[in-house]
């Protein structure tokens, strides 16, 4: 198996019987119990610490020195083979801490897959050998928790009381018990990838002053790291855009993507895609994602937990995987196992078939509303019925792919037959498909729908029939406000009447048929309200989908054909999710027709659906912001929050690709396309909508014939190989990074300054200041640094000073290697509104002492020089939106001890704890607006200083200056999540119990 460090919890840092599971006084209790049954070795012996993990890594490390899952990136060989050639090392790594590990009390469960020649797969913990009729109920989802639990169990990280918790899962799971988990590998992208990595770094120098082994910080899970977040469109509607754009993304990065390889190179254990390969979430998919572990001869499921909250598209393959923040992924890297509680399971049963013209992207945007609706934050959703069979594999991705937009952990899709075709077709061989296929079906977790089903329990059952799913688009500023094709053009009207907010852009009646006339590029050119200036092929959720990339490229050749042409001022993009996609667009021959409209490849990237757009042309930005023209981006993303897309886009509809290419063409969302023409074609006569709609089966016969198994094997058998521009990047060789203090994009930050082993202990807040007061639904969109960095803003002052030319600042996802600049950035967002403006919309807030209209950075600056501590207040689904670690310490950094809401995102709310925040929610009918608050007042939580005397979820009180008192509960889930706050966050927590090996 891959290595994880054992721990548990010494009575020195919680009640033990609280903590048993809490990684504390020994990663590896196995060489305690050793030496206890041999009075020669005492804990402060030479010969104790020899038996200890880190001599252990450390014995690895002299055998393979350069061991980033062993790739050489100028090497021509696979990543496959150059795995097997480190092999041989691993598993005798393997084998010497298998002899130290505590014994499993489910060793009897390990069971022989016999192949069907002779011989064996593997062996197995098998889930039918506990002869528990529970389990044949529980959803599949809840039996990989299960199998992880009985695999890892040793009474220290993972009790045999949990394994009978998960069993129980019908009677434990309304309970919130909680549970560790052991993800199989960890998957980055470089945005967050760099951060960790920077995270690491100091964490290895924070050992070193503590005067401990720095080595000692290493990956002990795989981790798969995918440069796909910084390629920006500048250069778009030309044949050289993706080299241009990949040359223009070079010279910004270069600092990072050193830093990227530097890390390759010095953490054992991970891998670096370079850029230009593709888009985390589909290289995961077609590639990196196993189904089955077979490590040291023990089959075992997959299961990853990534930085990216669309990790979840993973659960479209059967893998369970589900995003975290980036510094509880730091936490499961160095072998913390994750605490979650036991979730419930929403089945959502699907039946019949999708109709004719409509996408899987009609369907998941159908999914995402139902699922919002019906309630799902915190749990896992399973989908199963006949429906499936009608599923695509890539169709399974997409709907498990949005999972953060209907608020699941997961939406997983169970293995069937329909994954190992994808297997297949993907290039994995017919052994490894054949080993996959046996053990699932061996340990109960393949689905086999020509079987009777064992009726399966769920917390609550939802139904979709496939063929009521019509086309529709979300938007305006949200994911899940669906709106059907059909009533688009009346919806986009009520928009504009309505006042501002998720569905309102209050534009005055006799202003909403304004038409500007402006020149471009000296050809006549006009724009109106909901006129369309990006048209956008974009992200992980779509682009990984053949159908709906080839149908796509269908209602181009269509509208070719008819003469229609794309304004020039609507700014086109494709960017693939893979190198798969450029292949099989030009085995069709249908690549020229997206050409001749425009939609040109621009790279391999998340693009514009995380903001990367480019900028628009001068002359249209100018007719946008001088007139106050509402203009609208389609992309066939998964996120339209205010600010995200474009600064100067305040409509944003997520669309299949098809639908993209047609509102390009229409040039406008403003259009009935039932009844109004799409425009004029080279006959002089109307084109519409239905002349130029790719039908089901063309879209399908278009698939069967281009989308081929060695498109996969050829693009994905080069993918360590690099390309010219990260292969001439020089990276030094050390083990610890060389840090320059002038870099403006990887800064050594603050976080273990004057850190000592003792932990600071629990605490509550006096007299705070409210930094800001916000309503409801505020995204880590609005929160954490992203997009371009404001000319006038405070993260622009820094730069500035330091010598950066405004065309030079990147965006702020590029610079998150450097705390000054997020730090500066949080909270910055253009569309953010915090009550104590008034109505006014933007980056600034009241300084309470003195009244001033201030940059949120400036103000909290102030608070801080002061010495007065900080809150936020807020309203219901605070920090939905990407799993965005800068979410979290970008209020560290700025001073916020505690946040108020009326309710939080599952990964913003864990993440807050990780950086030691206080997260605290509102009782039930009670909010800022109930309790009469204004924001101006000053507060005190009390908080016990002794971290035993606080229970997860127990209720605490808060008090205003003003005389004011109410009951919140405070959001530490779980005891571990205690432990975290009594050591002011997981990062010094993980150092200190390293350190204590």
């Amino acid at each position: 198996m891959y290595i994880t460090a054992y721990s548990s919890a010494s009575s020195s840092l919680l009640r033990a019987s609280r903590a048993s599971r809490i990684f504390h006084s020994s990663l590896n209790p196995s060489s305690r119990a050793f030496a206890a049954s041999n009075p020669k070795l005492s804990p402060s012996s030479t010969a104790y610490r020899s038996l200890s993990f880190s001599s252990a890594v450390r014995s690895v490390r002299c055998a393979v020195p350069r061991w980033s899952h062993g790739v050489d990136w100028r090497s021509p060989y696979s990543l496959r083979s150059q795995i097997r050639a480190v092999a041989p090392v691993i598993e005798q790594f393997q084998r010497k801490i298998a002899t130290m590990a505590p014994e499993n009390p489910f060793k009897g469960n390990l069971t022989s897959l016999p192949k069907p020649g002779g011989g064996e797969f593997g062996k197995f913990y098998s889930l039918p050998s506990l002869n528990d009729p529970r389990i044949d109920k529980l959803p599949y989802s809840i039996r990989i928790l299960l199998e992880s639990a009985l695999r890892n169990c040793d009474n220290f990280q993972v009790k045999k009381e949990d394994v009978d918790k998960i069993i129980d899962w019908e009677k434990t799971s309304p309970k919130q018990v909680e549970i560790p988990f052991k993800p199989a590998r960890v998957l980055l992208q470089d945005f967050t990838g760099v951060p960790a990595v920077v995270d690491l770094a100091c964490m290895r120098d924070a050992m070193n002053r503590l005067g401990s082994d720095s080595n000692k910080i290493n990956p002990l899970v795989p981790v798969d790291l995918v440069v796909d977040h910084s390629v920006q469109v500048d250069v778009a509607g030309s044949e050289n855009a993706v080299q241009a754009n990949m040359e223009l993304e070079f010279k910004r990065n270069k600092e990072r993507f050193a830093f990227l390889k530097w890390g390759s190179t010095a953490f054992h254990n991970m891998l670096v895609v370079p850029p230009g390969s593709g888009i985390v979430h589909q290289v995961n998919l077609e590639y990196l994602g196993r189904v089955v572990f077979n490590n040291d001869g023990i089959l075992y499921p997959d299961s990853v937990v990534g930085t990216d909250s669309h990790t979840t598209m993973i659960d479209g393959l059967g893998v369970a995987g589900w995003g975290v923040g980036g510094i509880e992924a730091e936490a499961a890297m160095l072998g913390q196992p994750m605490s979650m509680v036991l979730p419930g399971v929403v089945g959502f049963k699907l039946s019949g078939k999708l109709r004719d013209g409509v996408t899987a992207t009609d369907l998941v945007l159908t999914v995402t509303q139902m699922l919002r609706k019906h309630g799902v934050v915190g749990k896992f959703v399973e989908f199963y019925g006949d429906g499936m069979a009608e599923l695509a594999l890539a169709d399974r991705a997409t709907i498990a792919n949005m999972s953060p937009e209907y608020g699941a952990t997961m939406g997983f899709f169970p293995v069937d037959h329909v994954t190992l075709q994808y297997l297949k077709l993907t290039g994995r061989s017919d052994e490894t498909v054949a080993m996959v296929e046996a053990y699932l079906r061996a340990n109960n977790l393949f689905v086999d729908y020509n079987e009777p089903q064992q009726e399966r329990v769920y917390s609550s059952y939802l139904q979709l029939d496939l063929s009521e799913v019509e086309p529709s688009l979300s938007g305006p500023k949200r994911p899940h406000d669906r709106v059907p094709l059909k009533e688009m053009k009346a919806d986009w009207h009520a928009c504009l009447d309505n006042k501002v907010g998720f569905k309102g852009f209050a534009i005055p009646k006799e202003a909403q048929g304004k038409v500007v006339k402006f020149s471009f590029h000296g050809q006549p050119a006009e724009l109106k309200h909901g006129s369309v200036v990006i048209a956008a092929i974009t992200s992980c959720t779509n682009t990984s989908n053949p159908t709906v990339m080839l149908g796509a490229a269908l209602v181009a050749k269509k509208a070719c054909e008819h003469g229609l042409q794309v304004k020039p001022w609507v700014k086109t993009s494709l960017a693939p999710g893979s190198g798969v996609v450029t292949k099989y667009l030009k085995q069709s021959g249908l690549q020229k027709y997206l050409n001749q409209q425009g939609f040109n490849i621009v790279g391999y990237g998340c693009t514009t659906c995380i903001g990367n757009s480019g900028d628009l042309d001068e002359s249209v930005a100018s007719a946008i912001t001088e007139n106050d023209i509402v203009a609208a981006a389609v992309l066939s993303g998964n996120r339209n929050f205010e600010g995200r897309v474009h600064a100067l886009t305040r409509a944003n509809y997520l669309a299949s690709p098809p639908l993209v290419v047609a509102y390009a063409l229409a040039g406008t969302v403003d259009i009935d396309f039932d009844k109004e023409p799409i425009g004029k074609g080279k006959d002089g006569k109307d084109v519409y909508f239905k002349d130029i709609w790719a039908s089901t089966d063309e879209i399908a016969e278009a698939v069967q014939s281009n989308v081929l198994s060695d498109m996969f094997k050829s693009t994905y058998e080069s993918i360590t190989k690099g390309n010219p521009m990260w292969n001439q990047l020089s990276v030094p060789a050390s083990t610890l990074y060389s840090w320059d203090s002038s870099s403006t994009y990887i800064h050594e930050p603050p976080y273990f300054k004057n850190m000592t082993m003792n932990p600071p202990g629990a605490h509550g807040v006096k007299d705070a200041y409210c930094l800001l007061n916000f309503g409801d639904s505020i995204t880590t969109d609005h929160i954490s640094p992203a997009g371009s960095i404001h000319k006038d803003s405070p993260a622009a002052k820094y730069l500035l000073e330091r010598g950066v030319d405004r065309k030079d600042f990147n965006s702020y996802g590029s610079r998150r290697g450097n705390d000054e600049v997020m730090a500066r950035g949080t909270f910055a967002n253009i569309r953010i509104v915090n009550k104590l403006l008034k109505g006014e919309v933007g980056p600034k807030t009241i300084h309470v002492p003195t009244g001033e209209k201030l940059y949120v950075f400036d103000a909290a600056s102030r608070y801080k020089e002061a010495g007065q501590d900080t809150i936020i207040l807020a309203g219901a689904e605070y920090g939905s939106g990407s799993s965005r670690d800068w979410a979290a310490k970008g209020p560290m950094l700025l001073g916020v001890k505690a946040v108020i809401a009326k309710s939080f995102e599952r990964i913003h709310r864990s993440n807050l704890v990780g950086m030691g925040i206080i997260p605290l929610c509102f009782k039930a009918g009670e909010d800022v607006d109930t309790l009469g608050l204004t924001g101006h007042e000053r507060y005190t939580i009390d908080l016990p200083n002794n971290i035993s005397e606080i229970r997860p979820g127990q209720d605490v009180t808060v008090k205003t200056d003003d005389g004011k008192s109410f009951t919140c509960t405070v959001r530490f889930d779980t005891e571990v999540e205690l432990a975290y706050f009594d050591h002011g966050g997981i990062l010094p927590y993980v150092i200190r119990n390293l350190i204590k090996q």
